[in-house]
């Protein structure tokens, strides 16, 4: 076999009948992508199986497709599938209130970098989380490179999607967290009392979090920065803090 078909990571699928069928075959399909131009025959048919399911569908560069099939035959089309299904809100409440504990979830508002989710999901295995909570869009997915980084945490901790961030962070306070953002002057994380039902929600790498995500936390914390670089690494500040909830609890 070639060595580039060996190197195919196991969380693409490539080819039209294997899409297809991943799709009929209720495979939890993160995104499709397809070859520009490409968009007449069976294709034409997946795409609205696709739309059906709500499975994102972007139109890319066929040599970036060449690139994530590893030199497999791709037909013009690739989906990109989790590597473990995702559960639900509720079944991270679940696994708390078999733990007889009170909840601690990270909530991620647009983490894109896989390294840093699955960085995310290993600390908060450790650390005694319940379960990380991301976006369903412009969000990192359980792609093979995420479930590396987790170094297998990613098997024990709950990852749930949701439609809409906000509204999930008002359920979880109508469940009775208290859900701490993490952002720029906030109050000092040391500070915090993290006692009890706990959310933090962790922003996006580059813009940190969303107005509305900010606006609808019940407080916000801030983690001192003395150098001369202004904000930590997403996984890094998501680490410290969950520590120092893990402390108090």
């Amino acid at each position: 076999m070639d060595r580039k078909l060996k190197e195919t990571k196991s969380d693409v699928i490539a080819g039209r009948n294997p899409v297809s069928e991943a799709i009929k075959g209720g495979r939890t399909i993160d995104k499709i992508m397809i070859a520009k131009g490409s968009k007449t025959g069976a294709i034409v048919g997946i795409l609205a199986k696709a739309k059906e399911k709500k499975i994102p569908v972007k139109e890319v560069d066929s040599k970036k497709l060449d690139f994530l099939s590893g030199g497999a035959v791709h037909q013009g089309i690739i989906a990109t599938a989790a590597i473990k299904e995702y559960q639900t809100v509720d079944d991270i409440f679940a696994l708390a209130e078999s733990r007889g504990e009170s909840p601690f979830i990270i909530v991620l508002d647009e983490i894109e970098d896989p390294h840093n989710l699955g960085a995310i999901i290993r600390t908060a295995e450790c650390a005694g989380a319940h379960g990380v909570i991301i976006p369903e869009r412009r969000s990192a997915t359980l792609n093979y490179t995420v479930g590396k980084a987790s170094a297998g945490a990613v098997e024990y901790m709950p990852v749930a999607r949701v439609t809409n961030l906000v509204n999930c962070i008002d359920s979880l306070r109508d469940r009775g967290l208290w859900v701490f953002g993490a952002d720029m002057n906030g109050t000092d994380y040391t500070e915090c009392n993290f006692k009890g039902a706990v959310a933090i929600v962790i922003g996006n790498e580059g813009k940190g979090l969303g107005r509305l995500v900010k606006e609808h936390c019940d407080a916000i914390v801030s983690l001192p920065v003395k150098g001369h670089i202004d904000s930590l690494n997403a996984s890094v500040a998501a680490g410290i803090l969950m520590y120092q909830i893990a402390k108090q609890r």
